[in-house]
């Protein structure tokens, strides 16, 4: 197979599924051929050259490899599907913030943070979309549960891994978490505290921001 046939296979798949394919999934299309996992990541950085002057960018995301438009194009998409993301709360998005930055964390520390009481519907609607998980339990009274983000929360944020996340203090944290196009409503009477507060102002960026447990 030249290397001609070889990119038109990756681009057909890459365009034609319906999310990202892996570097496994993406060698079960060379059965016949002796191709390694770095031989397509090869020809995977070829095909993102071919289609840097394009609408659509060939990116590497925590699940695989997909073709999504570009940033500067979804204003015009937009016209063809003119309905608003879903509304959430600032409380719902500072949470996810939290969730995100400080991870892995339970929602007695969120509410730490928050200076409110974190309702069961919040967490719930960031589990419903996919955003968030249990990842294990804190061994301590009543064993709460340690909440962390998920694989499709990078997902959607076009990123493959936590520490690709800007630094929480920064403007672009805010601009990571507008990429999820959320469309945050205000909540009536619900003090809202700054989402950079640390959970422990003397620790590290490293004490503050656990990654290990999306590697």
């Amino acid at each position: 197979m030249t290397e001609s046939e070889t990119l038109r296979v990756l681009e057909t798949a890459l365009l034609c599924a319906d999310q990202p394919l892996s570097i496994a999934e993406l060698r079960k299309l060379f059965a016949l051929e002796d191709f390694s996992s770095d031989d397509l990541r090869r020809y995977l950085a070829i095909l993102q050259l071919d289609w840097q002057d394009r609408g659509l960018e060939l990116v590497g995301l925590s699940t695989g490899w997909r073709f999504q438009s570009r940033p500067e194009m979804q204003r015009y998409l937009a016209r063809l599907n003119p309905e608003k993301p879903p509304k959430y709360s600032r409380a719902v998005l500072e949470t996810l913030a939290i969730i995100a930055w400080r991870q892995p964390v339970t929602r007695g520390d969120i509410e730490d943070i928050r200076g409110v009481t974190v309702s069961t519907q919040i967490v719930r609607s960031l589990e419903d979309r996919g955003w968030i998980e249990v990842l294990g339990h804190r061994d301590a009274p009543g064993r709460p549960a340690l909440l962390g983000t998920t694989r499709k929360f990078l997902d959607d944020l076009g990123i493959r891994a936590l520490d690709e996340l800007p630094e929480l203090e920064s403007q672009d944290a805010v601009i990571a978490l507008t990429g999820l196009e959320l469309h945050v409503v205000p909540e009536a009477g619900t003090p809202v505290a700054p989402i950079h507060t640390p959970v422990d102002a003397d620790a590290s960026p490293e004490e503050q921001i656990h990654t290990e447990s999306q590697k």
